[in-house]
């Protein structure tokens, strides 16, 4: 009867060791992940912010038209436009 009891404790162990053990590799697998998805919201909230900066920096028209001057080479009725090219010294 002793033996029956002795065996079905070790199996019982077993089990829970087994499972033990498949928690902890399921552990470790989630932590990683964890850390990798940590670092992709690190950088989100950076974009995030560059974002919104922009956006308030385009909301106003004042810089909306400063940017289409500067890129490309808008001007007003009436104005003339200068383009200033580097010296081949210089490049």
């Amino acid at each position: 009867m002793k033996r029956v009891i002795s065996i079905a404790l070790f199996l019982v162990l077993l089990t829970l060791g087994y499972q033990l053990y498949t928690l902890y590799i399921y552990n470790r697998e989630l932590k990683e992940v964890f850390a990798v998805l940590s670092k992709k919201l690190e950088s989100f909230k950076k974009e995030s912010a560059w974002l919104k900066a922009d956006l308030e920096y385009f909301s106003e028209p004042e810089n909306i038209e400063k940017e289409l001057r500067a890129r490309f080479n808008l001007k007003k009725p009436g104005e003339k436009l200068i383009i200033v090219v580097p010296s081949k010294s210089e490049q």
